[in-house]
C-alpha cells in the first residue's frame, strides 16, 4: 500500500497523478485502491479512486449493441462496453484542475447509477487511484482470435464475430486510456483459474451487503465470467512486461515482493 503511494508520485499540491492498478476479477484491486487512497489522505492529499467497472455503459445501450453487434454485448465486462467518452472526460477535467462527480455503477443492478449518487472531489485531486480487470492490457493479434477459448465463444459467438468486434474496441479505442495512467501496478493472479472462487467469494459479499436484492448464482457466474476469459488470459501472458510493478500473488491473494519492470 504505502510502495503504491509512494510509486505514484502524488504530492500534495502537485499535478494530479493517476496510478492503475489492474488486475483479474477478485484479485483485490478494488481493496487496494481504498487502501492507498485513505492512506494519501491521511498523508495530506487529496485523493480518490475509480473504477473501470464505474464506466461500464448503460444497460439500456448495452441492450442496443446486442440488438445491432451481437447478442453477447448486452453483458458488461470486456472491451466495447465502457463508456469510454465518459471516462475520459472524468480524467480530463480531474487533471485540469477540476471537481468533476465520479461515476459510479450498481453491479447487482447491473445498470450505472443515478448522476446525483456520484461522489464528488471536495478539492482537486493530487492522487486519483483508477482500477479495473483489464486497465492496460493492449489487443490481440488477428491470429490468436482463430480459435474459441471456452464453451461460450464456441457455442454462442462461433463465427467469431463478437470477439473480433471487442478486440477491434481494444484496440482502437482503449489506448487513449490508458494512457492517462501515469504509474500501472498488476497484481498477477498464479492462473484464470482461481479467478472463478475470488470472484464467487466477491459476489457473495455483494449480496451480504443488500440482502434483499439477488445477484449471481455459480452456475450464473460461471458463464459471466467466460465473457472475459479470453483477455484475462491475454492479460496474463502481456501485462508482466507492461506494467511499471507486478505483483505476484498466490491462490489465498498473498502478495510476493513486488517485481519492477526495468526501461534503461
Amino acid at each position: 500500500m504505502q510502495a503504491a503511494l509512494a510509486a505514484s508520485g502524488a504530492r500534495a499540491g502537485g499535478p494530479l497523478r493517476v496510478l492503475g492498478l489492474s488486475g483479474l476479477q477478485g484479485s483485490g484491486q478494488s481493496t487496494l485502491a481504498a487502501q492507498v487512497v485513505a492512506a494519501a489522505r491521511q498523508a495530506g492529499l487529496s485523493a480518490a479512486f475509480l473504477s473501470l467497472d464505474d464506466v461500464y455503459l448503460t444497460a439500456a445501450r448495452r441492450r442496443a449493441l446486442a440488438a445491432t453487434v451481437h447478442p453477447l454485448l448486452a453483458t458488461r465486462g470486456p472491451p466495447g462496453t465502457h463508456d469510454l467518452p465518459l471516462a475520459l472526460a472524468t480524467l480530463r477535467a480531474l487533471r485540469a484542475g477540476g471537481c468533476p462527480a465520479l461515476p459510479r455503477f450498481d453491479k447487482l443492478g447491473d445498470d450505472r447509477l443515478s448522476e446525483t449518487l456520484w461522489p464528488r472531489p471536495e478539492r482537486p485531486l493530487d492522487l486519483l487511484v483508477f482500477e479495473g480487470w483489464c486497465l492496460g492490457v493492449p489487443a490481440q493479434d488477428e491470429a490468436e482470435l482463430a480459435d474459441p477459448v471456452n464453451a461460450l465463444e464456441r457455442d454462442e459467438a462461433p463465427d467469431g464475430t463478437w470477439r473480433r468486434w471487442c478486440n477491434t474496441a481494444l484496440a482502437r479505442d482503449y489506448p487513449a486510456l490508458w494512457a492517462q495512467l501515469d504509474v500501472l501496478w498488476f497484481l498477477q493472479p498464479p492462473g484464470f483459474e482461481v479467478v472463478m472462487e475470488w470472484r464467487w467469494q466477491q459476489e457473495r459479499a455483494l449480496q451480504a451487503a443488500e440482502p434483499g436484492r439477488r445477484g449471481m448464482d455459480r452456475a450464473a457466474l460461471a458463464r459471466f465470467l467466460q465473457h472475459y476469459e479470453r483477455v484475462s488470459r491475454h492479460a496474463l501472458r502481456t501485462l508482466p512486461g507492461l506494467a511499471e510493478v507486478t505483483v505476484p500473488l498466490d491462490t489465498a491473494r498473498r502478495p510476493a515482493p513486488p517485481r519492477f519492470r526495468h526501461t534503461d
